[in-house]
């Protein structure tokens, strides 16, 4: 049930979304929807799904190989004269006179159809029909590992988006305080509190911060362009998205991660099955070295003209059924040598699926090592901003006093404003090494 109305929710965002753009880019974006927008439109998953038909084709034909195969022919031979031949005669009795004998027609029609049902055949069918059916199930695999790329794509999008906007929050605030020192340090000036240098000292901070927080609004359009690609809208769309930048701890430890990863990783499940299917591929080559065994049925009809009516010379129809055994008993080794290059497939498939383990547990480690470095970034962060705070506040209460120069204030606020943003950046990072955690242990949430 609850599929179902998940299922229903997200019909009704992407409809809403292709008739009433406008309407959907006015309202923020959830990151659930994001993804479901996403999986919809992605042509990367739309490949993964044509390789999924593609593959069940393919397992189709190769069932084709049990059934009865049916031919037809038609024919028309025409010969330079009657058949015929000398009948020498018999002296008797009774006696015979001897001469030319007409055995056929000069026109010859012939039609034909032959019903052919395989045997046995060494096991060869068998075996590439289960191996366009691992084929089919690899290509099923392989369309859930592009899922979770595509939704890792819009996670890192989406807290990309995120951090620039708690970035561009910060380079606002850093606008509005500098704003205000300057007023402080321009009323100082004109009574003669200040000399000039600490004032212009305070105004050009003030323009190095918006021009920082120019910089700041472009990288926040930038992020949102890319998440505009990632769901296959025009980059300009207006996008606004629910802020979700938060701090929520990693309950698994670094073995469990591992655990779940080599149950749901995707890929390996890929690579056992290309395992699988070298094996198969191998017990198809090695069929070659039996006989093939077919049972054939045969009916035609003939005749001199178009009709096939027959002739004086012959049946207007016929039939047969056969059972005929073919076996290429030699050919210089070409089934052993296809059955070795399959045996060395097998094995490199093997190796494959071996390294790719080795891969997944180093990825995790990497991943599980970037989440952890993220996370102590984040207390570190939370406890630079407060000692930050405390630090400006205290030299713009020494300034206003006069007992502290312009140039303690902006080093102050300098200090605050890089606390803020390192803290913005250590919550990005940490929910995107979550993310790519996730991607590594092959789950969504």
């Amino acid at each position: 049930m609850k599929t179902t109305c998940r299922g229903l929710r997200v019909f009704i965002f992407a409809l809403s979304l292709m008739l009433c753009p406008a309407a959907v880019s006015a309202q923020a974006l959830t990151l659930e929807d994001s993804i479901a927008v996403a999986l919809q439109n992605s042509h990367v998953l739309n490949i993964a799904k044509e390789g999924v038909k593609g593959a069940e084709a393919q397992k189709k034909e190769a069932l084709t190989g049990f059934l009865p195969k049916f031919s037809t022919t038609y024919s028309y031979t025409r010969l330079n004269e009657d058949p015929n031949f000398y009948f020498p005669g018999f002296a008797g009795p009774p006696v015979i006179q001897g001469g030319p004998m007409t055995t056929g027609t000069i026109n010859n029609y012939n039609w034909g159809i032959e019903a052919r049902q395989p045997l046995f055949a060494g096991g060869g069918i068998l075996a590439n029909y289960q191996a366009f059916k691992i084929a089919e199930d690899t290509a099923l695999v392989e369309q859930t590992a592009k899922s979770l790329d595509v939704v890792q794509d819009v996670k890192i999008a989406y807290f990309n988006i995120l951090r620039t906007q708690r970035l561009m929050e910060t380079a606002r605030q850093q606008v509005d305080m500098l704003a205000a020192h300057c007023d402080v340090a321009e009323n100082f000036y004109r009574v003669g509190l200040i000399p000039k240098n600490d004032m212009l000292h305070a105004e050009v901070e003030l323009a190095n911060g918006r021009q920082t927080l120019v910089k700041a609004k472009n990288g926040v359009e930038s992020t949102k362009a890319r998440l505009n690609t990632i769901l296959k809208r025009e980059v300009w769309t207006p996008l606004e998205v629910v802020d979700i930048l938060d701090y929520q701890p990693l309950r698994q430890s670094f073995e469990e991660c591992l655990a779940v990863a080599r149950q749901r990783r995707p890929e390996l499940k890929m690579s056992e099955l290309r395992v699988e299917q070298a094996g198969k591929m191998v017990r198809a080559a090695q069929s070659e070295f039996f006989p093939a065994v077919n049972l054939v049925g045969n009916y035609g009809r003939f005749g001199d003209t178009a009709s096939l009516s027959g002739t004086q010379y012959k049946d207007t129809e016929s039939w047969q059924v056969m059972a005929v055994a073919s076996w290429n008993f030699w050919e210089w080794g070409k089934t052993k040598y296809r059955v070795d290059a399959g045996k060395a497939r097998e094995n490199q498939a093997l190796d494959q699926s071996r390294e790719l383990n080795d891969q997944i547990a180093l990825e995790i480690k990497n991943a599980f090592l970037a989440l952890q470095e993220a996370e102590s970034q984040i207390a570190v962060s939370k406890k630079v901003i407060e000692q930050a705070e405390e630090n400006f506040r205290i030299a713009e209460a020494r300034y206003k006093e006069r007992v502290a120069r312009s140039t303690e204030v902006l080093d102050a606020q300098t200090l605050l404003t890089r606390a803020k943003a390192e803290y913005a950046n250590a919550l990005a990072d940490y929910n995107i090494a979550h993310a790519r955690l996730q991607r590594a242990m092959g789950v969504v949430r």
